[in-house]
């Protein structure tokens, strides 16, 4: 027998001995149970309960009553109505009510729920399905980023429908587990993650970002113990901050992060609470990863008015340390074209 099979031999032996000696368990310091000796996250990290309460909140301009989805996109925030209008409205963070609207013509907005982007592509999601979870034209709008610029939009459709749904009777108002208000780009496909009112989890699906009729796959479910609308994904950090609220009208966010995508609900999975009970929060962007805008539309009972508004969140207490080092908090350092006005006009 040769010196260099008895080294194979020998190296088949022991590899699966030095694969086993890399610990798994949860490799987040700020986590209750952190094992220092661990270097294989498991996903089994467990939080104290957290809040964050918004660094500055603004009143939005009244057209904006039902704003929905948040993107940050050519240094500004976009946002949508969920509801009939056709527009998308570009803001200014220094002066809201001085935003810009790019009509989308030949489209029709049944429920736009959110939006997402990749290099080329603005995605908006007509995937509200609260009213009886019983659509049969769920799509997504892609318009090509340029075009939209020139105010020439080029959009084309991406239709779907989820491979777990079988029946389609009317199962009435906010009683489905098939509503959708919150999805990403990543890679060549579409990632949603449901707004289930009946199981108060999310499930993700997922589908190709390319037009055409296409069938949803379930991947994964998540107990969030909530209702979540909106999304934001930062592929490089491989961090994913869906945002929601309870049927109590409790907004959250849910931070997942150091995952493997699409694997999204695999690693570390932390629930923040936000301090603004009776807000209807329902999208959220980020220009930095560190500082996130969440908005609510506008919540209108006998006992209670919330105007529309916009807010700004410092999560940097919580994301600084799994960003490996980059620990400083100023705008100006982790995002030098973000500027932050503390009191912009319309608030």
């Amino acid at each position: 027998m040769s010196y260099r099979l008895l080294f194979w031999i020998g190296a088949g032996f022991l590899l699966p001995g030095y694969t086993n000696a890399q610990p798994s368990g949860c490799t987040d310091p700020l986590a209750l149970n952190y094992q220092p000796e661990a270097s294989i996250n498991d996903g089994s990290c467990l939080y104290a309960e957290a809040s964050v309460t918004p660094a500055s909140s603004w009143n939005l301009p009244a057209i904006l009553r039902e704003t929905s989805g948040l993107l940050w996109f050519n240094d500004a925030i976009w946002t949508h109505n969920d509801d009939t209008d056709t527009n998308l409205y570009q803001l200014d963070t220094g002066q809201l009510n001085a935003f810009f609207s790019y009509a989308l013509p030949g489209t029709a907005n049944i429920d736009w729920e959110d939006i997402a982007q990749d290099e080329q592509f603005i995605y908006i999601g007509d995937v509200g399905n609260n009213a009886n979870g019983n659509r049969t034209d769920l799509k997504i709008l892609r318009i090509e980023k340029n075009s939209l610029l020139q105010l020439s939009p080029l959009i084309d459709t991406i239709r779907f429908s989820y491979d777990r749904q079988i029946t389609f009777e009317p199962a009435g108002p906010n009683n489905t587990n098939f509503d959708c208000e919150a999805f990403i780009v990543a890679g060549d496909s579409l990632y949603l993650f449901t707004k289930e009112w009946i199981d108060q989890q999310s499930s993700l699906y997922s589908l190709p970002k390319t037009p055409g009729n296409h069938v949803a796959l379930l991947r994964d479910r998540l107990p969030v113990q909530g209702l979540v609308t909106g999304a934001s994904y930062d592929a490089g950090r491989r961090m994913l901050v869906l945002c929601g609220y309870s049927t109590f009208l409790q907004p959250f966010l849910y931070l997942l992060y150091d995952f493997s995508a699409p694997d999204f609900f695999a690693a570390n999975k932390r629930k923040i609470n936000l301090t603004l009970p009776f807000h209807q929060i329902e999208g959220i962007t980020t220009p930095d990863g560190y500082h996130y805008f969440v908005s609510n539309e506008r919540f209108n009972q006998s006992f209670l008015t919330v105007p529309e508004k916009l807010h700004r969140l410092d999560l940097s207490p919580f994301v600084s340390n799994y960003y490996h080092g980059q620990t400083r908090t100023d705008e100006q350092a982790v995002a030098p074209n973000f500027q932050v006005y503390p009191n912009p006009a319309g608030s």
